[in-house]
Parts: C-alpha cells; structure tokens; sequence
C-alpha cells in the first residue's frame, strides 16, 4: 500500500514538473531579442521600399498593444490575416510576417504559459471590411509598419509572456 502511495505521488511530481515552461538565461533573452528586431528591421525595410502608404492613412498602433508576447504574436497574426495577396508584394511580405510570428510563438511556447489575447476592437472592424481588400492592406500596412517600430523601440515587452 505504501509502494502504491508512493509511486502515484512521484508520477504527480513527474507530472507537474514536465508541465513547467523553461525560464530562459540572460544570453538567450538578449539572443531573442535581437533576432527579433533584425526581423522586424528588414521587415518594415521591404514595407517602406514595397509600399507607399497614402498620407491620409494615420498610424494608429500603440504602446498598449505591445502587452507582452502573446499580445505581439496575436497583433502579428491579426495583421498576416488582413493582408491581400492580391497586392503586389504582399506574398512575401505575409511569408515574413509569419516567419517573426512563428519565431516568438515557438518562443512563447518553451518559456510562457500558455495564454489567449483579445484581439483589438479596430482589427476586428478591418476584418469585417475585408471585402475592400486593397484599402484594408494598405491600412493593415501602414499600421503594421509603425507596430514593427513601436516593437523595435520596447523590445522588453517580448520578456513579459
């Protein structure tokens, strides 16, 4: 009885210790980190040589939606899913875009919990006018462009989870 005791308290404590995520070490948060923002760089390079954004068009991202990682990833993922691919240029634009979004998922995924982020109200309203799929790409781009480099300035909101 007591080998039986036993044996199920160590399958428990096998069990909860496998179910932990990893806290990663200072060299690679930093190692993170600059992938990330050589990504997000050469990203919002190819946006700016790709695409000329009509003025009118105002940026509208915010510190606020940079509200840790799964926030980022989720942000990332809404804005790979606005994009047309009827666009010129988009393809390969939506191919890096998923690239940086896989790269912090997986990420997430050995050092975070796992979690779910709203997404925004605005992003939810461009879905449903997708329809107009070039005006909600151009906008998507816009606001993707000044997501990357509001990303590139607060880099530590990746280490938050």
């Amino acid at each position: 009885m007591m080998v039986l005791l036993l044996l199920s308290l160590l399958h428990i404590v096998a069990l909860s210790s496998a179910a932990t995520v990893s806290v990663p070490s200072s060299d690679n948060v930093v190692k993170m980190k600059s992938k990330v923002k050589w990504m997000a760089e050469q990203l919002v390079v190819r946006l700016n040589k790709d695409f000329q954004v009509p003025p009118n068009l105002m940026p509208a991202s915010h510190v606020d939606d940079l509200d840790g990682l799964t926030s980022i990833v989720s942000m990332l993922d809404g804005y790979n899913s606005l994009l047309s691919e009827t666009l010129g240029g988009v393809p390969q634009i939506k191919l890096e875009v998923s690239s940086l979004t896989e790269y912090l998922r997986y990420w997430g995924e050995e050092h975070c919990d796992k979690q779910r982020h709203k997404p925004s109200a605005w992003m939810q309203e461009l879905h449903m006018m997708k329809e107009s799929s070039h005006s909600v790409s151009m906008e998507t781009i816009n606001r993707l462009k000044t997501f990357l480099n509001l990303l590139m300035k607060n880099l530590e909101k990746l280490e938050k989870c």
